[in-house]
Parts: structure tokens; C-alpha cells; sequence
């Protein structure tokens, strides 16, 4: 790695007084072959801006819950060319333990729309270094040649065989981020223990190998090929699994309107709705091209709701459109809302799941008489989402599920259940994140926009809208209310002291006994382990002690649950109440929801007094 001692005779600069951050600065000028980013690191250090420094060059990114995430820039902890290159070479010699065929089968490349242009940083270009790794290794890499949604990565990871994939995304995140995100031979993201083994070896893989900056072997080597192609075909054919009334679609008399947020999704969509039978959706025309500034929208993000979706509803309401659909830019989340009675209805994560849950059951059972089948049927939900699938279960007498928020842990327990047998027709989580169908064990935003679009279609012909069919459903399972939501907070300390106020509410392993004068009848804290609902107080789901995760369940029957993001500064709270059918009226519950959720940020976040950022 070289002495660090002569950096000031290479750099004409002082050290900064600290060795350890000397050191890093000079691996860094010496590895980093993007002028871009290895000038960034130049200037601070010639400004003397250690601190800057010790925060870009100080730690390592880690795998939450969607891989790699950060701001591109120069620095070990942020997403550029020297960073995905190491995370590339750890991920090769993890792979190659654990594949003895990993010649053979490869791995597979996709890459969505984002760049940064003062840190010569793209997803493609990203791309193409990943493959560079690994075609200087001598293995097979399945690198498309254009932009993919990141579910196409794992469906081509099932479909080719191939040991892994990596997509380069950051999915939602504002436009300053990109990332990493690894799949297994199953198609699941890497969940533990692969992703602690991935990240020892990358933290072993500093030094870049010879041929590691050559992005052009990804043109000239007889390793690569591009599955572009191939797998769309296939996509589109497997698309039937899952398109139950492809005579009726032609025919429907309603018209959809799709945003991609600039991002990936406009022709996937398209095809995928040709695929069902349907008319293509009409494009948002200011959106639907992609551009790494997205410039029409405050944030990439459609869970935000209304005020992200305005030129989607105002084109809707000029072109007589009654649903509005919008995936984000790497197109595994999708939004949607609908005209209902002159006004705009904005489905939840958890409306949506309500409907597309219902929708998938109906369908299987319309394929399934005998009901003895029922029994290797599952669905899946993360454990801050609704528990309306619960509500199902109990009914039809199915198989339901909850893992930890996230949709690697449920593609992970997906690929368990497969192996005893089980078939996940549905999966989801509460952040627009649905799986219909078993194609791919990720949440699909393209297959979920036609599955949609069909739904409301049928629906149609019975004289019935999204929303009424939401209603249907809870008069017949049950009302089920939530509210989702998240504060911000920069500062990790600030995180820190939050969560352990609460779990010292009242001295020292002891968590608040109420809140807004509503009584807590059990507390789960996922961090350490504890659950007082439990005979040895010892929570069932796996505990992840990387992240803070706190779930409060009230006497009224109101679950609360507060966790930090896996993939943004944020604290998101969730809360929920759920009645058996014709026991409640919803605005009743709507009421006691939102005493708690307000009682619940005051007193247990205090965001005033911890200067947090309220979501405007």
C-alpha cells in the first residue's frame, strides 16, 4: 500500500496531524484513477479540511437495507468509481468461495439513469468498472447494455443461472446518492450471513487489481454478453403467469396515466401493459425521459404522495385518465391514485397491498378448487406493514408471514419457503414495494403497474372502483388504518440518545409504560432482542443490531413502531390499528390513530428539543 510518510513530498501539502487519516489520503490519491474525485480529495486537503476528510475517508459504507447507499463524491464512504471497484473485488472473493462454478455461471451487471457530472460518476460508467473486476478475473458477466429496472437484475440472475448480480441504483434516494445492491443465485437480495462475508472481503480489497480501471473490457472481452434482449423477452412472456383477463384488458373503456419520475420505467411499463393485453398508458411527456436532476419533482420519490404526483393528476384530468400510476426511477416501487367522486384519491403502500392482495388471492382460487391447495400457498409482509393479509389468512386459511422491514429478509425467507415447498403468490411492504407472482423474489414496480391496471379494469366491468373494492374489503376482513411517516435527523448521536431515552424511560432497562395517556401493553425492541409479549421476553424475528427498531402495541390495539432507515437520515414511525368486520367505523379509528401518532412523535422523538427536521 506504500509508506505514507512522503505524502507531503507528493502532495506539497502538511499532513493533517493525524496518521491514520494521512494514510487514507494517501491510498486514496494513489488508487483513485477518476481525476474527478481524486482532485475533490486534493483540494480539501490543500484547504485543510480534516474534518471533511475524516468524514469521507475516516469509515466504510456497510450493506443496509438495500446494499450500498451514499452520496457519490470522492471518499471510502461515499459511492465513485474506487469504491465500487473494491466493493466489486470483495464481492469476486466471496463469490468465488462460495461457487466452484463461478466461472461458468457469472455473475449479472444492470444499471439505472443516475450520474453526478463533478464526480465523473454514472451508473453506467459504475457498471462497467463492476464488470471490469470481474471480466479481469475470467468470469462470464451478463452486463445490459442500456438501463433496467433493478427487478430485471434478479429475474436475469434466476433465468441465466448466474452465481449473483449487482445493480447500480439508488433507487429513490435524491439525486446527490447512488449505490450497490448484490442478489444471490436465488434472486433475493444478500441478506446475512453473505453480506457481513461480502463486506470483510471488501474491506480486504483495497488496492485496486491491474485491469480494474479498463471499463472498455466490457466492450472488447468475449466474456461479456449483453442478456438485454433475451430477458426482456422472457420478462414479457412470464408476464402471463400473472395476467389472469388479458381478453377482457382490450377492451376496457378506462385509460391510465404512468409517471416514471425520470427515471427507468416509461418503456418497460409499456411493453408490460402491452404484454396484459392493454393500450400503453400515456406517458407524463415532462417526465418520462430520464434525467439524473429531476428536475420536475422536489424528491424522486412517488410514496411522497400528491404533491410529487401534479403533473401526473393534471394530465389525467386533461386526458379524461381515472388512475394514475408512478414508478421512481429504478422502477421496483409503484404509487398510484385514482379519480373518485371529482376528487383524487392517493392509495397508501398499505391500500395498495390491501387491493393487490386480495386481487392475487382471488385469481389463485379462481385457478385452485380444491382446497387443499390452500395449504402451500404463503404471502408476506415486512412487520411494520398492515396485517391485512393476516385478516385474509384467518378467512381462507392460507399461510402469512412477517419478516423484518426490508425486502431482502422477505426474499430470504421466499427462497427458504420455496425449498419446503411453498408458493408466495404476494409480498409486500408498506413503502409501495409489491411482489405479484412468483417471477422475481424483489418488489416489481413494473409487474405491479399491470397487475394494477387489470384489477381496475375488472373492476370496472363490475361497476366498481379501486376505492370502492377497498372498502368492500375492509367491510369484509375488516377495517385496517395506518399512518406512515418519518422525521430527519443528520446527526447519529442525536439518533443515539433518542433510542436510549426510551429504553431507560424509567431507569435503566425499563421502556415508557404509556404515551399521550394511552397505555403501552407490550413493547419489541428488534435491537436488543427484547419482547415483553413473549414467555422468555426474546423476540421471535432476527434481532439487527445495526439499526434502532422499537415497536410499542397499546391496550386500544394500536401498534406503534419507530425505526431508523436503512438507506436515508431519517427516523420513520408507523402506526396502525386494525378492527374485525362491522366492529368499527373507520373515521372512529382514524381518530384514535392519529391521538397516538401525534403523542408518540412529541413525547418520544421530542423533535423540537432534539432540533430534528419535520417532513414538510
Amino acid at each position: 500500500m506504500g509508506d505514507c510518510g512522503d505524502l507531503n513530498a507528493n502532495l506539497n501539502f502538511r499532513t493533517t496531524g493525524d496518521p491514520r487519516l494521512d494514510k487514507a489520503i494517501y491510498q486514496w490519491i494513489s488508487w483513485d484513477k477518476n481525476p474527478h474525485t481524486r482532485g475533490q480529495v486534493e483540494a480539501l486537503v490543500q484547504e485543510g479540511c480534516v474534518e471533511e476528510l475524516r468524514c469521507r475517508l475516516g469509515s466504510r459504507m456497510s450493506f443496509g437495507t438495500a446494499g450500498l447507499r451514499a452520496p457519490m463524491g470522492a471518499g471510502f464512504a461515499l459511492i465513485n468509481d474506487l469504491t465500487i471497484i473494491q466493493s466489486t473485488q470483495g464481492l469476486y472473493k466471496y463469490c468465488a468461495i462460495a461457487f466452484p462454478d463461478l466461472h461458468s455461471r457469472g455473475l449479472v451487471i444492470g444499471y439505472d439513469t443516475r450520474g453526478q457530472e463533478a464526480s465523473g460518476c454514472s451508473s453506467e460508467r459504475l457498471a462497467r468498472l463492476a464488470a471490469a473486476v470481474l471480466l479481469g478475473r475470467g468470469i462470464r458477466v451478463y452486463l445490459f447494455s442500456t438501463y433496467v429496472p433493478t427487478p430485471f437484475v434478479p429475474y436475469a440472475v434466476k433465468k441465466l443461472g448466474a452465481a449473483a448480480g449487482v445493480m447500480i441504483t439508488a433507487s429513490h434516494n435524491p439525486k446527490e446518492d447512488n449505490g450497490y445492491k448484490v442478489y444471490w443465485e436465488s434472486g433475493a437480495q444478500i441478506a446475512s450471513p453473505h453480506d457481513k462475508e461480502v463486506l470483510r472481503c471488501i474491506e480486504e480489497s483495497g488496492e485496486p487489481w491491474g485491469g480494474s480501471w479498463d471499463h472498455g473490457l466490457a466492450e472488447s472481452s468475449p466474456l461479456r454478453t449483453d442478456p438485454t434482449l433475451h430477458i426482456c423477452t422472457c420478462y414479457a412472456e412470464e408476464l402471463q403467469s400473472i395476467c389472469f383477463h388479458r381478453e377482457l384488458n382490450a377492451e376496457t373503456r378506462l385509460k391510465f396515466v404512468h409517471s416514471s419520475f425520470h427515471g427507468v420505467g416509461h418503456s418497460f411499463v409499456q411493453q408490460a401493459f402491452r404484454a396484459f393485453g392493454f393500450a400503453p398508458p400515456i406517458p407524463v411527456p415532462e417526465q418520462k425521459d430520464p434525467d439524473p436532476e429531476f428536475p420536475t419533482v422536489s424528491c424522486p420519490n412517488p410514496e411522497e404522495g400528491e404533491s410529487v404526483l401534479e403533473l401526473s393528476l393534471r394530465l389525467a384530468e386533461r386526458e379524461g385518465a381515472t388512475v394514475v400510476l408512478a414508478t421512481d426511477p429504478d422502477a421496483d416501487r409503484l404509487a398510484a391514485a385514482e379519480l373518485s367522486n371529482n376528487r383524487w384519491k392517493v392509495f397508501t403502500g398499505n391500500e395498495l397491498a390491501a387491493l393487490l392482495g386480495w386481487w392475487m388471492l382471488f385469481n389463485w382460487k379462481q385457478l385452485h378448487s380444491n382446497p387443499t391447495d390452500t395449504a402451500q400457498v404463503c404471502m408476506l409482509a415486512t412487520a411494520v406493514s398492515s396485517k391485512i393479509l393476516q385478516a385474509f389468512a384467518r378467512v381462507h386459511g392460507f399461510h402469512v408471514e412477517e419478516t423484518l422491514p426490508g425486502f431482502k429478509w422477505i426474499g430470504k425467507r421466499i427462497d427458504e419457503l420455496r425449498k419446503v415447498g411453498k408458493e408466495v403468490i404476494f409480498a409486500f411492504e408498506e413503502s409501495i414495494g409489491f411482489m405479484c407472482g412468483s417471477m422475481v423474489p424483489e418488489k416489481d414496480g413494473v409487474s405491479a403497474a399491470a397487475v394494477l391496471a387489470e384489477m381496475a379494469a375488472y373492476l370496472d366491468r363490475q361497476n366498481l372502483t379501486l376505492n370502492q373494492q377497498l372498502a368492500n374489503i375492509y367491510h369484509m376482513y375488516g377495517s385496517h388504518v395506518s399512518t406512515t411517516s418519518y422525521i430527519f435527523c443528520h446527526d447519529p448521536a442525536v439518533v443515539k440518545r433518542i433510542f436510549s431515552r426510551l429504553r431507560c424511560f424509567h431507569g435503566e432497562n425499563s421502556y415508557p409504560r404509556s404515551c399521550g395517556g394511552h397505555c403501552i401493553a407490550h413493547v419489541r425492541d428488534l435491537t436488543t432482542g427484547y419482547d415483553s409479549s413473549q414467555p422468555d421476553k426474546k423476540c421471535v424475528l432476527p434481532i439487527i443490531k445495526n439499526s434502532h427498531m422499537i415497536t410499542f402495541t397499546f391496550h386500544s390495539g394500536v401498534v406503534a413502531t419507530l425505526r431508523t432507515s436503512g438507506t436515508e437520515p431519517k427516523i420513520k414511525y408507523y402506526t396502525q390499528i386494525c378492527a374485525l368486520p362491522g366492529e368499527s367505523v373507520i373515521s372512529s379509528l382514524e381518530m384514535e390513530l392519529h391521538k397516538v401518532t401525534d403523542a408518540l412523535v412529541e413525547e418520544f422523538l421530542e423533535p423540537d428539543k432534539n432540533k430534528l427536521i419535520r417532513r414538510s
